[in-house]
């Protein structure tokens, strides 16, 4: 299989301006070097199918939480039993297994499209909470991992501080906070970028991190010009309990410690008030929205639509991985306004292919991502559009009808990493199923 081809042509393509017909893209360096429309094929140039889309940005992941799907569903449950779940598998991992989780988390992320992730990543210490000999050797291999899979890796390095409001870390939570603020900022500044790994900071919840602390975070962020990523109003719990402790709402709390701003952006937004909107709105922060999640976990529909219109720009993630079709994210922002508003059309496909990816790589600190344009990196998506999904549908529709399984080639900084719907690793699917299994089976061996 040919990895690496200079030169691309395709009957349609994404246009920062829309659709255009008959388009040679040209890298150089793995990033756009020409864009050249109206011109036919020439000798040399590497075809790709249906209409290239630029490379989707998954804006909010936890890779290991791919071990969760299908796991989750006895008995029915609420977020917070889906927690425990989750913190029984967050308890057992090494290093070696969150490496092969990751890597095959990743490239299923691939063959959906995804050219980068934001990795919100507080997996940081060894079990019980003690740091290894090399503090950030979980990061490590998220980045490893990423570097394997081919795509890039925004590091949002989580200070976890608190198991709630007032209350001590414990159990497997130990794994994910550092002593204190001052340990965290260490513990990132030791972490260093290269062409895989952007590194980015997170406050995990209003919950995690005391207010005082989430102050010092966002001014950690603004010094070393990071992005912020902070979980927002998932959980009504959550809204509440913050209200009692603080007397705000989590929007105003993050207000107030200085941690709202363009370079920020809050997860799920599900549970915000009017007030809560324009606040966001008028600070300009980025919001990320992870449909099926919100779906899967019962916590309710955000208002896209609103923030957007607030001033909030939007992208979305995979989160938990119920499903990793970013595609299909995208869409159901839109789905979930037409169930919330009895109407049809609030986003256009234009406004979710941008939240898809222009969107989405500006939240992950890369305002030239997510464009078919000069200057912005060669990631390019070739959807099909002949499947039993797409087969008719409009070109310039096709993000409201087309999923994951219709991708069929994926360039990820001009190098070809999924063609004919083929990752370069081979078989994602028997990556996942060995990963998986390696990771629940140490979680069994503990108990």
């Amino acid at each position: 299989m040919s990895t690496s081809r200079p030169t691309f042509w395709a009957a349609r393509a994404w246009l920062p301006d829309g659709l255009a017909h008959d388009v040679r893209i040209t890298t150089r360096s793995g990033r756009i070097a020409a864009v050249d429309v109206g011109v036919p094929a020439a000798a040399g140039d590497r075809h790709l199918p249906g209409v290239v889309l630029p490379g989707f940005a998954n804006a909010h992941s936890h890779a290991f939480h791919r071990a969760l799907r299908g796991r989750t569903h006895s008995d029915g449950g609420t977020f917070w039993t889906w927690r425990d779940r989750m913190y029984a598998l967050a308890a057992t991992l090494t290093p070696d297994t969150y490496l092969d989780l990751a890597r095959a988390a990743y490239a299923e992320m691939v063959l959906a499209g995804v050219t980068a992730v934001g990795e919100f990543h507080y997996l940081h210490h060894a079990p019980g909470g003690t740091p290894y000999d090399d503090p950030n050797v979980m990061a490590e291999a998220l980045r490893t991992a990423a570097r394997e899979a081919g795509l890039r890796v925004t590091l949002l390095d989580t200070a976890y501080l608190t198991g709630g409001f007032g209350r001590p870390l414990d159990g497997p939570q130990r794994r994910f906070g550092d002593a204190d603020v001052d340990a965290w900022a260490a513990r990132v500044d030791a972490l260093r970028p290269d062409d895989t790994l952007t590194v980015g900071t997170a406050v995990h919840s209003v919950r995690a991190v005391p207010r005082d602390a989430i102050a010092a975070v966002a001014a950690h962020a603004r010094r070393s010009g990071r992005p912020l990523h902070v979980h927002l109003s998932e959980q009504r719990a959550e809204n509440d309990e913050c209200l009692a402790a603080y007397g705000t709402t989590p929007a105003r709390t993050l207000a107030d410690a200085g941690a709202l701003g363009p370079s920020t952006t809050v997860v799920h937004a599900v549970h915000v008030s009017p007030a809560d909107v324009a606040l966001l709105g008028a600070a300009a922060v980025g919001a990320c929205l992870c449909p099926s999640t919100e779906r899967d976990l019962g916590d309710g529909l955000a208002p896209g639509a609103a923030l957007r219109a607030a001033g909030c720009r939007l992208s979305v993630g995979s989160d938990q991985h119920v499903r990793t079709d970013l595609l299909s994210e995208a869409r159901d922002v839109e789905l979930h306004e037409r169930v919330a508003r009895e109407s049809r059309g609030v986003l256009d496909p234009s406004s979710l292919v941008d939240l898809l990816t222009s969107g989405g790589h500006a939240a992950l600190g890369d305002p030239t991502g997510g464009r078919l344009a000069v200057g912005a990196p060669a990631d390019l998506v070739a959807v099909r559009t002949d499947t039993p999904r797409t087969a008719g549908a409009d070109p310039a529709q096709l993000v409201l009808v087309a999923g994951s399984a219709d991708v069929d080639t994926v360039v990820v900084g001009g190098t070809v990493r999924v063609d004919g719907g083929w990752h370069v690793l081979g078989d994602v699917g028997a990556l996942l199923t060995r990963a998986i299994a390696a990771a629940w089976r140490e979680s069994e061996e503990a108990r």
